[in-house]
């Protein structure tokens, strides 16, 4: 046994195929099935059931691929331990970020990284949460950004910053015509637009709604943040956005309105975080400090929120309505 075989097995547990196995690990397809073959018959076990359409694996392949996971995650952490004594400052980190998070924050932070880590090769995947975390256990990434709080005891977290949200309305909404910030206790009996399940944001916000006794908009939910925005300057609804969502370089939307809230804003924490085993840990903390660098103004909501509008009087002289609702049936 060795750890080309290993691999080829991860692959083939992987994409379940043996030709786009194969095409992963630059090799033949005739050449990863033999050495499967191999594999098999010094086992002593069956690992695989070839079918006409497709590859699974049996059960004690399953077993034994993810035991072979954690050998090459083991065998390439001790590679970053000799390459990092060399050159602390140089290799590659396998970093994952959230959707929700990852086009907003990234245009600030990465030239502070480049910076401080000119050699630094950072590759970044961009995951929801729950399978950031799953490629965090299976070693096949160094470290994520997410959202606390989180209940993964295996991993190490820095706390980076907390963000705080702004709640997007329409210019027409009655809500963009109150005068000051807003108290939580406005939004009761709103409806708000959310993300689709699988977006911590989406759970973010309904902590939210709970807390100020609004609930969801029925009918519709968002793949990204920017279908929110949109849904919203059209006057579909109102939603909460994460206050560097709407910072520069993001193009503002013609229509959106921003309202701070009163006090102490709703927001989200933010932290690194990975395996508390990982031979990375020290530079991993390093990291960690310069996206805590961020500049103060990219997470003020006061300087990102819209003047407070005027109201304006219809035609026959009458203020807007109290509410502004849509059927869940003219949701496109």
């Amino acid at each position: 046994m060795n750890l080309r075989d290993l691999q080829y097995l991860v692959a083939l547990a992987e994409h379940r195929h043996f030709g786009r196995a194969a095409e992963a690990c630059f090799v033949s397809q005739p050449t990863l099935s033999t050495q499967i073959k191999k594999l098999e018959e010094e086992l002593g076990v069956a690992l695989v059931e070839r079918t006409p359409r497709k590859v699974l694996l049996t059960e004690v392949g399953r077993d034994i691929a993810i035991r072979a996971r954690d050998v090459l995650g083991s065998v390439e952490q001790i590679r970053a331990v000799a390459r990092r004594t060399l050159d602390p400052e140089s290799g590659t980190v396998r970093l994952g970020i959230f959707p929700t998070l990852g086009p907003y924050l990234l245009p600030h932070a990465l030239p502070l990284v480049r910076a401080t880590f000119p050699k630094l090769e950072l590759l970044l995947v961009e995951e929801k949460t729950e399978a950031i975390l799953r490629l965090l256990r299976e070693g096949r990434l160094d470290a994520g950004i997410l959202a606390l709080p989180l209940h993964e005891d295996s991993l190490h977290s820095e706390f980076l910053f907390e963000e705080p949200f702004l709640l997007a309305v329409s210019e027409e909404h009655p809500l963009a015509y109150q005068q000051g910030q807003l108290k939580l206790h406005d939004l009761s009996n709103q409806n708000l637009l959310l993300l689709e399940d699988g977006h911590c944001l989406r759970d973010q916000a309904l902590e939210v709604c709970h807390m100020a006794g609004a609930g969801e908009h029925g009918g519709f939910r968002a793949t990204s943040l920017e279908t929110l925005r949109q849904m919203v300057a059209a006057n579909v609804g109102i939603t909460l956005l994460p206050v560097m969502a709407v910072k520069p370089p993001v193009a503002p939307v013609d229509g959106l309105h921003l309202i701070e809230f009163k006090g102490h804003a709703p927001s989200r924490r933010i932290a690194m975080v990975w395996r508390k085993s990982s031979a990375m840990h020290a530079f991993l903390q390093r990291l960690a400090e310069v996206f805590r660098q961020l500049p103060a103004e990219l997470l003020d909501a006061h300087s990102a929120a819209s003047p407070a509008a005027s109201a304006p009087e219809t035609r026959r002289g009458r203020k807007p309505a109290a509410t502004s609702r849509t059927p869940a049936a003219d949701v496109g």
